[in-house]
């Protein structure tokens, strides 16, 4: 009882070390590039009940970003032409709402932070709770330690996106389906329901749960039992009728009445020009039409609305999105991207975690095959695992059937499209790792003469000791690495490229700068008492609002600047990088006047400063 009451404390101090770091990092960020948007449709959606602005991401997240903003005496402007008269004109209405209104900027996107930070810290809880139910309590605090200190998930986690927020929906999702495989009572029915309803409600990449659920469920009907092959097929069937139900009522019981909600005050017509013109260029119109027929039906405008959200979404990712990697800028994407990134993007004491516990696991897992079978199968092996380990079957199906998805996809913009993998690997890790560390299933031989015994036990304790030694000194190496990265989490990458200042050099956009350092810039301003500063910035905060008439809005094509020039990176290594095949760059977009030149300073890893003659 002692020993669970203590795991409990440091829990809750991991997770208030996690608070401080979001918040105290956060304090400096400027509106990063898809913020604006997200909080003006939040805010809008909760107002006015009409989510005409930004159908491409479902309303959950944007939601809970908005709600202290409610409290809040806000002037927003919907008496313009960007409301009134222009489709999903969500960048000029969210630059409108935050700089152009009278709001206090600073203040609408600090408060706005608070909602996704504690889905952050409740998905900290979720990968504690099921770790310390299936594997016990070092488990559970190695796997919130590796959370806690994520580089990748403190970055994101402080941002009003949909990233963190469909991480944790998919997680408990998944975790309260396994509890309802195993105990299938109606309280499992429905909180595995509503799990998934608000997972589908994060965003829109959650819709794999569906096959996924389904597929898991059928596995766990045929394995789960001994009997005859018809009796499994039968078995799998039934499960398959309760993996459908649950998704069912998730979308009937939840989806449709969030999404009747937001649509209450959106005038059918308006929602069906706006999915009219969105869709015209969606390319199968087997999907597209009954959507835009559903558009102005009162019953099926919510799931209309929805599906509208999902085909842009779906179009999106499929055209792609300019992007410089490794030297190239394409819009076609690369094949090897997620693995590069995935590469530097995480801590190196986390990759060597991983090679641990995947020799951890192979050794383990034919040591109990031998010890079960003389001549087993690998099929037998794989299936007796799966039955006694559905829990990890769930996870680690999860991580396979995710990155083959988007491994596949074209749209390459950054680490964050692979966090949702994140919480699962944690738990693996730690649980595999920790098997490894107390040689589990590891003969200790104490037949030999006694002091031969005695030896070998010495000799296992003393294994077992450097074998724990060795993960402190990774998790400490971890953990190290992100704070003193601190406050640039979204600039981090690892010791195999020399850390976040060579970072531009391979990857840019959300990986490294979404334009977070806007702030930080006018501090460099003020500090060297500049004047006038020609400015190219990738991002969602204002220039002219932080820097006023020091702002010299400046591009490649009206020629080379003199004086101080500020740029970001991610739009630099774009002029700069050369154009994959059949992408087309225009010459007076290159920078070429930039490229003999060396930046006085960088701030935050994201835009370098020139001081140009």
């Amino acid at each position: 009882m002692f020993e669970r009451k203590f795991t409990n404390i440091l829990a809750c101090a991991l997770l208030g070390i996690m608070l401080i770091l979001a918040v105290a990092s956060m304090w400096n960020d400027s509106v990063i590039m898809d913020e604006s948007p997200h909080i003006a449709a939040g805010y809008s959606y909760l107002k006015y009940k009409d989510m005409r602005l930004n159908p491409e991401h479902p309303p959950l997240i944007k939601d809970i970003a908005a709600l202290p903003l409610q409290f809040m005496d806000l002037k927003f402007p919907n008496d313009g032409k960007a409301w009134k008269e222009n489709i999903n004109d969500q960048w000029v209405l969210g630059s409108q709402f935050l700089y152009e209104s009278g709001n206090n900027p600073d203040k609408i996107i600090f408060w706005g932070r608070i909602g996704p930070i504690l889905i952050m810290l409740l998905l900290g809880f979720y990968i504690f709770k099921w770790t310390l139910e299936e594997f016990g309590d070092k488990t559970a605090l190695m796997a919130l330690t590796l959370y806690v200190f994520s580089p990748t998930i403190l970055a994101h986690g402080r941002f009003v996106t949909t990233d963190i927020g469909a991480t944790a929906g998919i997680f408990i999702s998944i975790y309260y389906f396994v509890k309802f495989l195993r105990n299938k009572t109606p309280k499992f029915f429905i909180l595995a329901s509503l799990a998934f309803g608000f997972a589908i409600l994060a965003k829109f990449s959650t819709f794999l749960l569906i096959p996924f659920l389904g597929l898991l469920a059928l596995l766990y009907g045929y394995i789960q039992t001994d009997a005859p092959f018809k009796e499994k097929i039968w078995r799998s069937f039934k499960h398959g009728v309760m993996s459908v139900s649950i998704i069912s009522a998730g979308f009937i019981f939840v989806v449709w009445p969030i999404y009747q909600w937001h649509t209450w005050n959106y005038p059918a017509e308006r929602q069906k020009a706006d999915t009219i013109f969105n869709l015209g260029s969606f390319g199968n119109r087997l999907f597209a039409d009954p959507i835009i027929w559903m558009s102005d039906k009162p019953i099926l405008r919510p799931f209309a609305q929805y599906g509208h959200g999902f085909l842009m979404v779906t179009q999106r990712a499929t055209g792609g999105n300019t992007t410089y990697y490794l030297g190239e800028v394409s819009s076609a994407g690369w094949k090897s991207y997620f693995l590069i990134v995935y590469l530097i993007k995480e801590p190196l004491a986390k990759h060597i975690m991983i090679l641990i516990a995947i020799y951890g696991f192979i050794k383990l897992f034919i040591a109990n095959t031998k010890r079960r079978h003389e001549e087993p199968s690998m099929f037998t092996a794989l299936i007796h695992w799966a039955k006694n380990n559905y829990h990890e079957v769930a996870m680690l199906g999860f991580i396979i059937l995710y990155w083959l998805v988007t491994l596949r996809s074209n749209l390459n913009i950054g680490v964050r499209h692979i966090i949702p993998t994140f919480p699962f690997v944690y738990v693996l890790i730690s649980a595999e790792i920790n098997k490894w560390a107390i040689l589990k299933n590891e003969i200790i031989d104490l037949s030999k003469f006694p002091f031969k015994a005695i030896g070998n036990v010495i000799g296992s304790y003393l294994k077992i000791f450097s074998r724990y030694a060795l993960i402190a000194i990774l998790l400490f190496w971890y953990a190290i690495a992100t704070i003193f990265t601190f406050p640039y989490f979204l600039a981090y990458f690892n010791e195999l490229i020399g850390g976040p200042k060579n970072g531009y050099r391979y990857v840019v956009d959300s990986n490294l700068d979404w334009g977070q350092d806007l702030k930080r810039l006018t501090q460099y301003v003020e500090k060297n008492k500049i004047n006038k500063i020609g400015v190219e910035y990738f991002g969602g905060g204002s220039p002219r609002y932080y820097l006023g008439e020091k702002y010299d809005q400046w591009q490649s094509s009206k020629g080379p600047y003199h004086g101080y020039f500020a740029i970001s990176a991610t739009l630099l290594q774009n002029a700069h990088g050369k154009p994959a095949p059949g992408f087309i760059m225009k010459p007076e977009d290159t920078y070429s006047w930039l490229k003999d030149k060396k930046p006085i300073t960088t701030i935050g890893h994201s835009i370098f400063v020139y001081r140009l003659d």
